[in-house]
């Protein structure tokens, strides 16, 4: 199965960089903690094939809307900017 995400680079409000993930997926359950389990899964799959990430989140929609899962201060980024472009499939 293939997951689609963006990994991306922004700059960070204190200086510096802050490299990130946002993966199209959703457990199957949809609760918070499948949803955990799942981020740390994906994250740490990309970061075996040497993508450098400092937060992450999960991307799904639900009731129409597009849903952000994950690091708090990513997922206040992602609801102000919106869903980012995938740029890297991940197998699982």
């Amino acid at each position: 199965m293939q997951i689609n995400f963006a990994h991306l680079r922004q700059p960070a409000v204190s200086g510096g960089w802050v490299n990130f993930a946002v993966f199209d997926a959703r457990s199957s359950s949809g609760t918070t903690s499948t949803n955990s389990e799942l981020l740390e899964q994906l994250t740490a799959r990309a970061r075996a094939n040497q993508l450098r990430i400092d937060q992450s989140a999960l991307a799904f929609s639900a009731n129409g809307r597009i849903q952000f899962f994950g690091s708090k201060h990513l997922v206040e980024f992602l609801s102000r900017s919106g869903l980012p472009r995938w740029t890297h499939t991940l197998n699982v």
